[in-house]
């Protein structure tokens, strides 16, 4: 596979962003598929019928409360890591975007038959359904901002650090198939935190230790010589934290 075509496949946001600038530096897209967000008041629905009102108003009240916060008074660490890695967070341009409402809908399915990528990259988009994964013979790899099998979900590199874990705080490389982050895992990197990271700097991190290695599975991909390793035993889902989980954290095991 010489020149593989590939196609970006993420949802909006400023890592998506990065993803698509850095990978541009190396290889050729054969198209951009955004998808649009998920509707708030129907995510809420579901995810009260799954974790519980209580627990999803404290979800609600550390987005708000803390992570607003924390984005504020880390605004200078931030763009540190980024500019330390040679990040860029600017827009993608709207002229190669393809939009689709979702990823799995039948005009996301059309795009990917008529393309007939051989590599698809996935950055931030729901979790893909069985009708869409059966309908390419696309390579499906995706970044994951935490080790897989111990951390997956979201916030991984949080949770390790809450568990005290830290030889497995970082990034996963992996393939992707119909469960929540349990592909194959291609690639791993621990990330090192300092005492100026906090929730919000920590997916930078993981960004910048992860995306050597998104473009290295990318080369092997292209090349025949991927390889796949063994993960942990052990597998766990995690969520967001609620405002009583990250405040205790925050006292009594100095998490930020």
């Amino acid at each position: 596979m010489n020149k593989p075509k590939i196609v970006l496949l993420a949802g909006k946001g400023e890592s998506t962003n990065i993803v698509y600038h850095r990978l541009l530096q190396h290889i050729a897209f054969a198209a951009v598929v955004i998808e649009e967000p998920v509707n708030k008041k129907e995510f809420l629905k579901k995810r009260i019928k799954k974790l519980g009102i209580v627990r999803v108003i404290g979800q609600m009240m550390f987005q708000i409360l803390v992570v607003k916060s924390l984005n504020i008074f880390s605004k200078k660490r931030k763009t540190e890591i980024i500019n330390q890695n040679n990040l860029i967070n600017t827009a993608i341009p709207n002229k190669v975007i393809t939009n689709v409402s979702s990823v799995n809908d039948d005009a996301c399915k059309a795009i990917l038959n008529q393309i007939n990528p051989d590599i698809i990259v996935v950055n931030g988009t729901r979790i893909i359904s069985k009708k869409i994964l059966s309908a390419t013979n696309a390579r499906i790899i995706n970044m994951h901002a935490g080790i897989t099998p111990n951390y997956r979900g979201v916030h991984g590199a949080y949770w390790a650090l809450v568990n005290k874990d830290n030889e497995n705080c970082g990034v996963t490389i992996h393939f992707v198939d119909a469960g929540i982050d349990t592909g194959n895992i291609i690639y791993q990197q621990k990330i090192t935190i300092t005492k100026q990271d906090n929730f919000v700097t920590y997916p930078f991190l993981q960004l910048a230790a992860g995306l050597p290695f998104l473009s290295k599975a990318i080369a092997d991909i292209s090349d025949k010589s991927i390889e796949t390793v063994t993960g942990s035993s052990v597998s766990a889902l995690w969520s967001h934290p609620t405002i009583w989980q990250y405040l205790l954290y925050r006292v009594t095991k100095n998490v930020k």
